[in-house]
């Protein structure tokens, strides 16, 4: 039987956090680290979502994903109760996610209800009847938990994030602010989900506009940190969505995806206007969402008018995730959410898991004055570095590239994650001349793309000398002078070069810039 306890985390209102955190590759903690199946059963406004995640660990990929329409929301009658039916649709689709979890022998079932549950006058009713059925114990977020959940969400999901985050859910719109690691302390919940919203602009869409504002100019707080929103909430998504479709962008992952304010508020204030019709013809709309996106982006619109913000970056992490967080110890959520997520994936399918770890020492004094930010992307390259060693070599370059672009990783921008897949591309010996006019390379300066594949042909370098062997690359190192790329070999007796090594390093050269290559034997 999964644990079902639900047990309250240490305080939400934490301090903005100085621990800079760990930027390593871990090998042996990661492959020896034990991955129970976690999951979340959310009870929203709108719908009712189970989310299975492998583990519950910083950078926790989910399994199983499903939601159930329910409308809870629009269920509540005229004495503020759930309707029967509604509550019967409500348990039946818990049932089947509860059955779901337990067939997946999930550890860990976390049941959390917002808006509507937190509104209804018979709401303890469906939480006993859901214990009754099936052993689950639901905890009842406050409007101020839900913000600070889904601010959580966002320092879970982004390296070390500043501004203000918005999770605009069925019922409500919660609004709060994150500083790097923790939470600032102005924070609201506010009547304004889709399904209120929607309810009113059906019915005149400037009366709804001045019902918003005036809820907006009464509770939203200024953005006084860093001029970024961060939109979270399956509306807002959806926007996103739509603009990534418009723009034909290369890269279709929402996560980390980012609009300038007013570019987005332009789209945004004609969605709100259009009709059901209108919304159904733009291109990637999710269908569950015609009918509320109207509602979804005129509260959006009028949000980034009072907050002015300069940037959007939209976010898959929300209310789920930041509890999840919550429920790891401190040293866990100072890990770094991109490199924990490259080690996950790249080093258990790896050949030799822990030639990531020498790759990295290889390449520590490739690029002088390396910056936090630029070392963990190096880093997590050096973790995926293997991930296409069973394909055919004719494709591993090309596919790596591809996979890379659109893989659910957290804790980077949409750029960074081309850079990230550049260097695996450069690793594998594509040529860049077949990507660089393409649109993905166009969110790279060309600097940043020169150094990706800089580093991807010092791997390749790294992988060919070695053979992959951590011992080999350890008695080595990699200089770059001014006029040439050295290879220092501290114990040549059993491992000589080779013109397919000579060739490795003539590319690494052609890529810095210079025209010689050395190999060179040195008394250890």
């Amino acid at each position: 039987m999964p644990d079902t306890s639900t047990p309250m985390p240490p305080d939400l209102k934490d301090a903005p956090a100085t621990n800079p955190g760990t930027i390593e590759l871990e090998t042996q903690r990661v492959l020896e680290q034990s991955l129970d199946h976690y999951a979340v059963i959310d009870i929203g406004s709108n719908s009712i979502r189970l989310v299975v995640y492998d583990a519950l660990t910083r950078a926790p990929f989910p399994r199983f994903n499903e939601k159930a329409m329910v409308a809870l929301g629009a269920g509540i009658d005229a004495d503020g109760c759930f309707s029967e039916e509604v509550m019967r649709r409500a348990l039946h689709a818990i049932r089947r996610l509860s059955a779901i979890s337990n067939a997946m022998q999930v550890g860990r079932i976390d049941v959390l209800a917002t808006e509507a549950t937190r509104r209804a006058k018979n709401a303890q009713q469906l939480i006993a009847a859901i214990h009754k059925e099936t052993g689950l114990e639901t905890r009842i977020l406050t409007g101020e938990e839900e913000a600070l959940y889904a601010a959580h969400g966002i320092v879970a999901g982004f390296f070390k994030p500043k501004g203000m985050v918005g999770d605009m859910g069925g019922g409500s719109l919660e609004v709060a602010e994150v500083i790097t690691d923790g939470l600032g302390e102005r924070l609201t919940s506010m009547p304004l989900g889709a399904l209120p919203v929607t309810e009113r602009l059906t019915k005149d869409y400037t009366k709804a506009k001045k019902w918003i504002d005036n809820i907006l100019s009464n509770s939203l707080p200024p953005l006084l940190t860093n001029p970024v929103f961060f939109a979270v909430g399956g509306g807002w998504r959806a926007l996103a969505r739509v603009h990534i479709a418009l723009n034909e962008r290369p890269i279709r992952v929402v996560h980390g995806y980012e609009v300038p304010a007013e570019e987005l508020r332009t789209l945004a204030r004609d969605i709100a206007k259009m009709s059901p019709e209108q919304v159904e013809a733009l291109p990637d709309i999710p269908s569950r969402r015609i009918a509320t996106l109207p509602a979804s982006a005129l509260v959006l619109s009028r949000v980034l008018r009072q907050l002015k913000p300069e940037r959007v970056v939209f976010s898959s992490y929300g209310l789920r995730e930041g509890w999840l967080y919550k429920q790891l110890d401190e040293e866990e959520q100072y890990r770094d959410p991109l490199l924990e997520g490259a080690m996950s994936i790249g080093l258990p399918t790896a050949r030799v898991p822990a030639f990531s770890e020498a790759l990295a020492v290889w390449t520590d004094e490739l690029f002088p004055g390396e910056a936090l930010n630029d070392r963990r992307l190096r880093l997590a390259v050096c973790a995926l570095t293997d991930l296409a060693w069973r394909d055919h070599g004719k494709v591993r370059a090309t596919d790596s590239f591809l996979r890379l672009l659109q893989f659910p990783f957290i804790g980077l921008t949409h750029p960074e994650r081309v850079f990230v897949a550049v260097a695996v591309f450069a690793r594998y010996g594509g040529k860049l001349e077949e990507i660089a006019s393409t649109k993905t390379c166009e969110l790279l300066t060309a600097n940043e793309l020169r150094r990706a594949e800089i580093l991807g042909r010092a791997l390749l370098l790294g992988h060919r000398f070695s053979a992959s062997v951590p011992e080999i690359l350890r008695d080595a190192r990699l200089k770059i002078h001014s006029d040439a790329v050295r290879l220092e070999i501290l114990d040549a007796q059993n491992v000589p070069d080779s013109e397919a090594v000579q060739n490795r390093m003539r590319k690494l050269a052609k890529a810095i810039g210079v025209d010689n290559v050395e190999i060179v034997l040195v008394q250890s």
